[in-house]
């Protein structure tokens, strides 16, 4: 029971963390640094994991938003390796699984001062592996699933997009939305498919042999 559940369990336990950090934190922000608390549509969430907050004061908001980065990695890791399982493509679950583990790594260090960086690691790791899970997804009958996995890709690359034109002002929403949906995607993909959805598909290998 506990390992069915692991990644939920792993997820709301991170989110009430990164609750606790949201709640606790002093204020300021890029546009007001005398701005009180946390605003959903300002603040960062890597605003979260300064010493200091931006208003100048002593962050509590520290150790919680640093316990729920370690467990929210481990989560997703955990459903990488099962999604892999259900993969019936070896290398696509190779892939899958081995970049998902890594993804534990890059991802907790974006709250150091590789932060750019490591976010450019971490979210390659992440979306490299969601993609590969989505390309095996349009082969099924998971139909909502596919809708739900190709409106999460066009939210991360519209909010890739607006780092890019470094958009601060819509960025720190679109930031959280993408969270949001990239989460619910990972659960429901979890706890709603299943080895069989996939068990049609054949690997290139399979298909050179039957040829």
């Amino acid at each position: 029971m506990i390992k069915k559940y692991s990644v939920l369990t792993g997820v709301l336990i991170s989110l009430i963390l990164m609750a606790i950090a949201i709640s606790v934190y002093p204020g300021g922000s890029t546009y007001d640094e005398t701005s009180v608390g946390f605003d959903w549509r300002r603040n960062f969430i890597s605003n979260l994991f300064a010493a200091r907050a931006l208003n100048g004061a002593e962050n509590p908001s520290v150790i919680w938003a640093y316990l729920g980065m370690i467990l929210f990695p481990v989560s997703y890791a955990i459903f990488f390796i099962n999604m892999a399982k259900k993969i019936p493509d070896k290398g696509a679950a190779i892939i899958i699984k081995y970049l998902g583990v890594a993804n534990i790594l890059f991802t907790f260090l974006t709250v150091t001062r590789l932060h750019d960086l490591m976010l450019i690691i971490s979210t390659s790791l992440f979306w490299t592996c969601v993609v590969v899970i989505t390309v095996f997804i349009l082969k099924t009958r998971l139909h909502l699933f596919k809708v739900c996995c190709v409106v999460c890709l066009l939210i991360f690359y519209y909010s890739v997009y607006l780092w890019g034109i470094s958009d601060w002002n819509l960025l720190p929403i679109i930031q959280k939305v993408n969270f949001v949906t990239s989460t619910l995607l990972i659960l429901g993909l979890e706890y709603f498919t299943k080895q069989e959805d996939f068990a049609h598909i054949r690997s290139a290998r399979q298909k050179r042999i039957i040829g």
